[in-house]
């Protein structure tokens, strides 16, 4: 058990979602991992409003292992929120974010946390043999894929949460106001120096992923338009397009009108020109209404997560 001391060298923060199975074998995992180090550290898990009552068994947790804290959000605020509550109540002077599933291999947390120093804040784990099925990796190489097209930032799909952070890195991405928190994104507008340790990628044996295709479009959706102002770039394009496009028929109608050749517009072609050009209309009518709802959103400035009930408390 390690010395409990008001500040520990380390922490390692961990949402929590639908994984009440396998908390005790990562609390065991990381403290076996984290005890030759010979470092005082905390594991900060965090009830992201879990199905499957993890709360309990987080304090049944934290009531035998004192270096283990909970918090309990009062709603699902998502997996990033969850993991911005973990960072502001993490008092590490090292910080690991890891998810809680187990495929963040507890045993790589030494590697990832000797990799920082020498000028490195960052260090993030880089999954080179990914253990997920073919459909998960293709829907996780899409999203980052398309993100990084959206954002103007190349993503790495072998790359996400799993990392070592600086306490300055750590104290930045706290700092930042913004309602919308996807942390990869934070991390790397930081610009702190990063490096990547290739990592061995763990099975997942408890609970599923939340992500589906449905809820990836959103977050591409929202991170894009929170990180980016790319699609109001590309509306611009767009209509400079349609505008290029509509010169040119215009050009080739007064053609035909000196060679003779004039023909009335049939009604197909009008219909579709009305379609076209208004759903084009309606496409940058909504994107302008996304920016407004974000810039909304912000205005009011409620907290990024709400935190119901802490560990401690419950002992």
């Amino acid at each position: 058990m390690p010395p409990q001391v008001k500040t520990p060298v380390i922490s390692v923060v961990s949402p929590v979602y639908g994984c009440k199975g396998c908390l005790e074998d990562l609390v065991d995992r990381v403290s076996a991992a984290l005890l030759p180090r010979g470092e005082t550290f905390e594991i900060v898990l965090v009830d992201d409003a879990s199905p499957d009552d993890s709360w309990s068994r987080i304090c049944e947790i934290a009531a035998t292992k004192p270096w283990v804290r909970g918090l309990r959000l009062t709603r699902n605020f998502g997996q990033h929120a969850a993991i911005s509550a973990g960072l502001h109540h993490a008092r590490g002077v090292r910080v690991v974010v890891m998810d809680c599933d187990l495929q963040d291999s507890p045993e790589e947390l030494p590697r990832l946390l000797d990799a920082l120093g020498n000028g490195v804040e960052v260090a993030l784990a880089q999954r080179v043999d990914r253990q997920d099925g073919a459909l998960k990796r293709l829907s996780s190489w899409s999203f980052y894929r398309i993100l990084g097209w959206l954002t103007d930032s190349p993503h790495d799909h072998t790359t996400a949460n799993f990392g070592a952070y600086a306490r300055k890195v750590i104290d930045t991405i706290n700092a930042m106001p913004e309602s919308e928190r996807f942390f990869p994104l934070l991390v790397r507008w930081t610009g702190f120096h990063t490096v990547l340790v290739p990592v061995t990628h763990g099975r997942r044996d408890h609970g599923r992923s939340s992500y589906n295709l449905r809820r990836l479009l959103q977050l591409a959706t929202n991170v894009a338009i929170s990180f980016s102002d790319k699609p109001l770039r590309l509306v611009v394009k767009l209509g400079f397009a349609f505008a290029m496009f509509a010169l040119c028929v215009a050009a080739f109608s007064i053609y035909r009108y000196v060679i003779g050749d004039i023909r009335i517009a049939g009604f197909t072609s009008v219909i579709a020109s009305i379609c076209l050009v208004g759903s084009v209309i309606m496409s940058s009518i909504g994107i302008l209404g996304l920016y407004l709802g974000r810039l909304f959103n912000d205005m009011k400035k409620r907290p990024h997560f709400i935190i119901a009930e802490h560990s401690e408390d419950a002992l």
